[in-house]
């Protein structure tokens, strides 16, 4: 009799395992909103213009695993104060796309370029400290970045 349960509870099993791995393809992937946090968002620094930072950033962030990432920004602003970028003004991200949306105060961000002549595995970058209105992707339910665009500087 128990064996006879678990003959048909196993398969019921397997199959709820299966369903639940269907409806959440998400589990151990990254979301896009996740990964802008993790490449982009550092509420607890200032914006710096020195190297050190973007070089400890960077490796940190897992933006030198397999290739030196050529460019990064990140915002050193409260993420609501980003995710509220996503109900600003509308406009034209590079790729074509409508989903970009600009700030309407400048921002404190940190650019990291990588330095000419560095090669993976030893990325090397230029940080530049700046306040700039920043330009991001939104997507999703509830609406949220996924892609930081630009930076750009508006005279007002």
């Amino acid at each position: 009799m128990a064996l006879e349960k678990s003959l048909v509870l196993f398969p019921l099993l397997a199959l709820l395992l299966l369903l639940l791995e269907g409806a959440q393809p998400s589990l151990g992937k990254e979301s896009p909103a996740k990964k802008f946090q993790r490449q982009h968002m550092d509420s607890d620094s200032l914006p710096s213009s020195n190297s050190t930072y973007c070089n400890l950033m960077m490796k940190r962030r897992n933006m030198t695993e397999g290739r030196c990432k050529p460019v990064n920004t990140f915002v050193h602003e409260p993420l609501l104060d980003v995710q509220a970028v996503c109900l600003q003004e509308n406009v034209t991200c590079k790729n074509g796309k409508s989903n970009c949306y600009q700030s309407s105060s400048r921002m404190r961000i940190t650019d990291c370029r990588l330095s000419s002549g560095s090669k993976y595995p030893n990325c090397v970058y230029r940080a530049k400290e700046k306040n700039s209105h920043i330009i991001i992707a939104c997507e999703g339910n509830p609406y949220v970045p996924v892609h930081f665009d630009a930076s750009v500087d508006v005279s007002t």
